[in-house]
């Protein structure tokens, strides 16, 4: 079918035509980015964390008592705790993936480095946060015994506190590492004395969301424990509910002058962390839904309104010998050329509103499939939305069309 004929009859309807190839450019700028948009926040909803978290609970306290030695009663905390029936392992923790305590610090490879080549969160480690956590060494060794020490004292005992150990994530140690083995290499965390790298830990998962990190699994471990009330257990998942009731009751009997703070398991954690993202993800979905609809209502529209003005047109073709399938193609084409003339616009369109949304809330650039995924979907839906008043105008008996004033 040639394409002058469709191209002559949209110019003489230049509103109409011009009114729905806006709206198919709108519609396949913000379902591109809508889409884009949801991909992205769903990948970051089914990332592993690479912690246990069907094992885990966390409970936080604070004591009401002023003068309380706070490294002593974390180890009575622990000891209580450990003692719970069901409890595998316990230990204290300054952060926790899904938590909004965040910890950080920037990174120098050498003393005196002006400007920190990476920031990556810093988890503290009393001895037992590995084997709680679930973590896997997977290059190098853990921490020893020697290397442990309480980061309260550390921080009083001058500017430059020495931190002889630490662990790196994978992802971690090959941003500072390219293409070589960090395990025996110096990081410079604490001011001009040096961390050597013992070990890579597999995936651990920063806490907190937002600009903090450039990859939120930049994140390194330090041999020190801090005496925060903070706790985590591991146990078997079905007896997360049982052994954070008893916790609690054994922590109160340890000290009944205290407040219990958070008291959840950390999958509990994980799907209040996401909840703002689960709510994105539905009004995404909400818009696309209603943009296509109303894309489709506007094709439908157009189309049932040409058939009506064109009604002599087709009655004359169909007299000329056209068929029904012929006429229903010119339809198809006529809806083709609208459609592909939006999609073009739209794509011009989806970049600029993607550059928008990197520039304001960090998104990564629009990847080119989302294009023609997105292109498809209208043309799709263009030629169903057609099908309807297309297929009435083919069913149009020429007798009748041409008595049609």
């Amino acid at each position: 079918m040639e394409i002058r004929p469709i191209l002559s009859v949209l110019l003489r309807h230049k509103t109409a035509a011009a009114l729905i190839v806006l709206e198919i450019a709108l519609s396949c700028a913000i379902i591109c980015n809508a889409i884009f948009v949801i991909g992205h926040r769903t990948g970051e909803m089914r990332r592993d964390s690479g912690v246990a978290e069907d094992e885990l609970v966390h409970i936080s306290t604070s004591s009401l008592q002023p003068d309380i030695n706070r490294d002593a009663m974390r180890r009575e905390d622990i000891a209580a705790l450990a003692a719970v029936p069901g409890v595998r392992s316990v230990t204290s923790v300054n952060q926790l993936p899904y938590g909004d305590n965040v910890w950080a610090s920037g990174i120098n490879l050498r003393p005196g480095q002006a400007e920190s080549v990476v920031t990556a969160s810093n988890y503290m480690d009393d001895g037992r946060l590995l084997p709680t956590l679930g973590l896997r060494v997977v290059e190098g060794r853990g921490f020893t015994p020697d290397e442990y020490q309480d980061h309260d004292a550390l921080e009083t005992a001058g500017p430059t506190p020495q931190v002889p150990a630490v662990l790196l994530s994978r992802s971690l140690a090959a941003r500072l590492f390219p293409g070589r083995s960090a395990v025996g290499q110096d990081i410079y965390v604490w001011g001009d004395k040096p961390s050597r790298v013992v070990g890579v830990v597999d995936r651990l998962l920063a806490p907190g969301r937002g600009r903090t990190f450039e990859d939120s699994f930049q994140t390194m471990i330090f041999p020190l424990w801090v005496s925060n009330g903070s706790y985590v257990l591991r146990t078997d998942p079905e007896r997360r509910g049982e052994v954070l009731k008893a916790a609690v009751a054994a922590l109160n009997r340890a000290d009944p002058n205290r407040i219990i703070g958070t008291q959840s398991t950390v999958s509990e954690m994980r799907r209040d962390f996401y909840s703002r993202d689960r709510a994105v993800i539905w009004l995404l979905v909400s818009v696309c839904v209603a943009l296509l609809a109303v894309t489709a209502f506007g094709i439908v529209g157009l189309a049932s309104f040409w058939v009506q003005q064109r009604t002599r047109q087709i009655g004359i073709r169909r007299a000329l010998g056209a068929t029904r399938a012929q006429i229903l193609r010119y339809f198809q084409a006529e809806n083709f050329v609208l459609t592909s003339t939006g999609i073009v616009l739209g794509v011009l369109l989806a970049y600029t509103l993607n550059l928008t949304l990197m520039r304001q809330y960090e998104l990564p650039r629009l990847p080119l499939a989302y294009i023609p995924a997105s292109a498809l979907l209208l043309w799709l839906l263009g030629q169903l939305a057609v099908l309807g008043p297309a297929r009435r105008a083919a069913s149009i008996p020429p007798a009748v069309a041409t008595r049609s004033a």
